[in-house]
């Protein structure tokens, strides 16, 4: 049987209009009318996850969803970067940052490495039960998903965008994955 993973990324905040390291920011207004607006879109699942981030948890309980928190899904470990803005790291830390872009194997901010992260969603997507799961999940993680999926380089991860309250499908069986990019959830994607 097929195994169909359908990760969904969370509503807009805060933290991501300001481009700002994820500090437990809760959705703003915006971000919790659009995924209460996307309520009924979603198919049927087997099991329903979120990462156990402020915004995850919010937009899984927004669109409905009797999510059980699965820490395989937290976003990425920013370290000390955790709540700044990418200006101003950018403006006091230029060379770790440039290193952090380049490198997927660096964390100079003390926190996860991109390889690190990509590492674990691939443990956690190898382990998906047959059936349709659907998760609430970090864009980072979405972009790891898609990353090692497709067999990229893990340099590709800072090139793959993913708008807030987009779905992005995975299915496959034995190890083999195929994947549907970015469907929005039936509301305007910013």
């Amino acid at each position: 049987m097929t195994s169909r993973v359908i990760l969904i990324s969370p509503a807009i905040t805060a933290a991501l209009r300001e481009a700002r390291f994820d500090d437990g920011c809760p959705l703003d207004g915006t971000g919790l009318r659009q995924a209460r607006a996307a309520v009924g879109t979603l198919p049927e699942a087997v099991r329903t996850v979120s990462s156990p981030t402020v915004r995850c948890r919010e937009t899984a309980d927004a669109l409905g969803l009797d999510a059980v928190d699965a820490p395989e899904l937290a976003g990425l470990d920013a370290g000390r970067w955790r709540g700044a803005t990418l200006a101003e790291v950018s403006e006091r830390e230029p060379e770790a940052l440039a290193r952090w872009l380049s490198d997927p194997g660096s964390a100079p901010h003390g926190g996860e490495s991109v390889s690190a992260l990509c590492d674990r969603v691939e443990g956690w997507l190898g382990s998906a039960a047959e059936g349709r799961t659907l998760a609430v999940a970090e864009p980072e993680v979405v972009r790891a998903a898609v990353v090692r999926t497709l067999g990229a380089p893990e340099s590709a991860f800072w090139r793959t965008d993913v708008p807030p309250l987009t779905a992005v499908e995975f299915s496959g069986r034995s190890g083999r994955w195929n994947v549907r990019l970015g469907r929005p959830l039936g509301v305007e994607v910013l």
